[in-house]
């Protein structure tokens, strides 16, 4: 049988909310264009459920479903706080990731805002962390999750570029950032995450010109990062991979569920309207939500059951569908939710409790940032959802197009690049990739 294949480097890029539909234009940009010489690809990866970044990075990193991996939502479930905490600590994440066989292996790694990563064991880490607390600093907080040298010299260089979160200064300071990690540190395992589009398309829509302007950036960045490796004589043992996460969709109405839970006297509040007490909450996951029971009454659960049918009859409601605790399980999202909602095309959840259980999103909440005109979050299922996944460099087969992959075949792959095995997967290595055959016993399977 053949050994697993072997890179020295393998450098990930990921484009947030990169879409198939973006394909196209892709490859009338210069450098997207020259990176698809010779490169193989798949414009028809299938995200998972729910379909939201830090479960999809997690994903991307270990191989498993949400369900497996435990990051089953960007935000933690604390009912009625305006700015819940994100799934930002490596903690959070079950089992074994690409990263953390790198270094057991003996490879230099660096992350440059890959999700979920905060306190994780990489050498030169600088997480996707913010400040949530009026009293936290964002240098501050960041440098104690993550390799404070390393980011400090960082700021030092490039700190100036950065306007706090805003886009596209972020991701311009993390370009900076990663060329001069690429020529400094040299690592065998480079991730980095870019939310410029993701960004964009929150604020602005699918289609906006704001969006293509985030993709012509993009391209920018990609030809300094391949300079970087080229100029640092990496470029010939590297592979490098390029992929989304998600899709996208536009919407033009939100859905309030835990409006409706108030007047069901499921959620109670106070006199300043804060919650106070609750039976059921809604989770929002933008285009998905989930939908828990605190105390697992059985009386609860049915009477919710009714209510949720009697929502998803009427349309104007924009619930597409009500899946159960096991259906949503089965679809790889967290196995303790009682219920999972699915918005329809034009919809999607908040779990705000305050104002009418459906609005209309104005100009001016967007502009507020109250709302949002295009999200994310929905089931892969949707038409027109999937993502892409793109690889180059010594050992990727040239020119080919990959029909069709699912994001958990990503962590197995990415770690048979590097010689590394994540050991039980959902997904599985994609052979076709490769210009040699795969070791059969590499091979994997998505498990349920």
């Amino acid at each position: 049988m053949e050994a697993p294949m072997t890179s020295k480097r393998l450098v990930v890029i990921s484009f947030d909310c990169l879409s198939a539909l973006d394909f196209p234009f892709l490859q009338e940009l210069p450098n997207f264009r020259e990176y698809l010489k010779g490169s193989a690809y798949c414009k028809n990866v299938e995200t998972i459920y729910p379909s939201v970044t830090y479960p999809c990075h997690a994903t991307i990193v270990t191989g498993k479903f949400p369900k497996n991996h435990g990051v089953i939502n960007n935000t933690l479930i604390q009912p009625g706080k305006e700015s819940p905490d994100w799934y930002w600590h490596r903690r959070n994440i079950k089992g074994t990731t690409l990263y953390d066989e790198a270094k057991k292996a003996g490879k230099k790694t660096a992350a440059l805002l890959w999700p979920v990563t905060a306190k994780a064991d990489i050498d030169y880490n600088m997480p996707e962390i913010f400040a949530n607390r009026p009293w936290h600093n964002q240098i501050a907080v960041s440098l104690l999750n993550g390799s404070p040298a390393f980011q400090l010299d960082m700021n030092r260089r490039f700190g100036h570029i950065r306007k706090g979160l805003n886009q596209p200064e972020l991701d311009d300071f993390v370009l900076e950032s990663t060329v001069q990690t690429i020529k400094d540190k040299k690592p065998e395992l480079l991730l980095v995450h870019f939310t410029d589009l993701d960004t964009q398309r929150h604020y602005h829509g699918f289609d906006s010109n704001e969006a293509k302007d985030a993709i012509k950036r993009h391209d920018i960045r990609l030809g300094r990062i391949i300079s970087a490796l080229k100029e640092s004589q990496l470029y010939d043992d590297t592979i490098l991979v390029l992929l989304g996460d998600h899709s996208a969709l536009d919407e033009s109405k939100v859905i309030k569920p835990n409006v409706f839970l108030k007047g069901t006297q499921m959620i109670k509040i106070d006199k300043n309207n804060h919650i106070e007490a609750w039976e059921v909450y809604c989770k929002s996951c933008d285009g998905s939500a989930y939908i828990y029971v605190k105390d697992h009454r059985t009386d609860v659960i049915t009477s919710l059951k009714s209510k949720l049918d009697l929502l998803v009859q009427d349309e104007n409601n924009g619930i597409d569908k009500v899946y159960t605790g096991a259906e949503a399980s089965k679809l790889g999202a967290d196995p303790a939710c009682h219920f999972m909602l699915e918005a329809r095309k034009g919809y999607y959840f908040s779990e705000s409790h305050h104002g009418n259980f459906i609005e209309e999103i104005k100009k001016e909440d967007v502009m507020a940032r109250k709302y949002t005109l295009a999200c994310h979050g929905y089931s892969p299922k949707k038409e027109g959802y999937a993502t892409v996944f793109m690889a180059k460099g010594k050992g990727i087969r040239p020119d080919t197009a990959i029909p069709s992959m699912h994001l958990v075949d990503e962590g197995p792959t990415l770690a048979h690049i590097l010689g590394l095995d994540l050991g039980k997967t959902d997904g599985r290595i994609i052979e076709e990739l490769f210009s040699g055959p795969i070791n059969p016993e590499r091979m994997g399977g998505k498990i349920q």
